[in-house]
């Protein structure tokens, strides 16, 4: 994996950035009466220091509603702490005063805070600037290289060791989200980075809670923002139905196929595309990938919601096993 890793000061994206970013927006204060949301006279313009503490040094991305930047923490550098940078995400000001946004932002947070797994991005705070009527969501400053851009390197997929190094851990993070009931609603190669620390997934902003985790957050309609990604995100997705496990399923298995063979599964098309035109048909299993592995890789490639039944889990453990471990299983069934 060592020589996967390239030292980037920068979360980095790509032309799908209008869809990396989580949506941001106000916090309302604590009052005992309902605040009302921000209007864009509200909104200021973003000082170089936001709430007194984070020095903002540059911005490290911009997408449709919110930009990432670099800061450093001036608190915890007064103390001595030898490495006081983070990364920032803020909405941009003309979103700022969006209700849903608003709601969007904190439940990514309130979300990703439930995961404690060394694969997923760690977020530390949820804070506002009251002199500019700003919120915005402290994490760790993330160093590495996201899969979109390692695959632009291996336009021909990836060998299966260095595969394998990338595939358990990114499934083993989406199993744990999904057995602590969190989705994340966003599976694609821009949402993963190979940091100097390992495999970290991270944007949660499309995700939801499932029935009963975090009962107080509200359930969004995404509709008004156009916000899923045609290639990664299911049919049913795109044709209005809830978030479910079995959708992150479907997202992540084109980004493995994909890493194994250097190709989408069906050229990047909206996958309501992909599937009236049959191109099911024509999926064959990446050379790269190994024979044992196809199987699960292929239910949850599939197109019909119902017929999709391998969980995140289950495409982990087919990842994680090997031809020799099957055969003896095999003898002893």
């Amino acid at each position: 994996m060592t020589e996967l890793m390239r030292p980037i000061d920068d979360l980095l994206v790509n032309e799908e950035q209008d869809n990396n970013l989580t949506y941001f927006a106000f916090a309302k204060p604590n009052q005992a009466s309902p605040a009302l949301a921000p209007t864009r006279a509200s909104v200021g313009e973003l000082p170089d220091v936001l709430a007194g503490r984070y020095r903002i040094e540059r911005l490290l991305g911009a997408g449709g509603m919110g930009a990432v930047y670099r800061a450093r923490d001036l608190l915890s550098e007064q103390f001595g702490d030898p490495d006081p940078y983070i990364a920032l995400k803020i909405l941009s000001e003309e979103f700022a005063e969006s209700p849903d946004a608003s709601a969007l932002l904190y439940s990514e947070f309130a979300l990703t805070r439930r995961l404690r797994h060394d694969n997923v991005l760690r977020l530390h705070t949820f804070e506002v600037d009251t002199d500019c009527q700003r919120a915005f969501i402290t994490m760790e400053l993330m160093r590495g290289l996201t899969l979109d851009k390692l695959l632009c390197e291996r336009p021909l997929g990836m060998p299966w060791k260095e595969l394998r190094d990338i595939a358990l851990p990114l499934l083993d993070a989406l199993a744990y989200a999904h057995a602590r009931g969190v989705l994340h609603g966003d599976m694609k190669p821009s949402n993963v980075m190979l940091s100097e620390e390992g495999v970290r997934l991270f944007d949660f902003g499309l995700g939801q809670a499932e029935e009963g985790i975090l009962p107080g957050l509200p359930h969004l309609s995404r509709s008004r923002f156009n916000a899923w990604t045609p290639g990664y995100a299911a049919p049913e997705l795109l044709e209005g139905q809830p978030l479910t496990a079995s959708a992150d399923v479907y997202g992540v298995a084109c980004v493995l196929y994909e890493l194994a063979g250097g190709k989408h599964p069906f050229r990047r098309l909206p996958s309501t595309q992909a599937r009236d035109e049959r191109l099911e048909r024509e999926l064959h299993a990446p050379k790269n990938l190994p024979k044992h592995c196809w199987p699960a890789l292929r239910n949850a490639l599939t197109f019909n919601a119902a017929d999709r039944t391998v969980t995140a889990a289950q495409l982990r453990d087919a990842m994680g096993a090997t031809s020799s471990l099957l055969q003896r299983l095999r003898l002893r069934a």
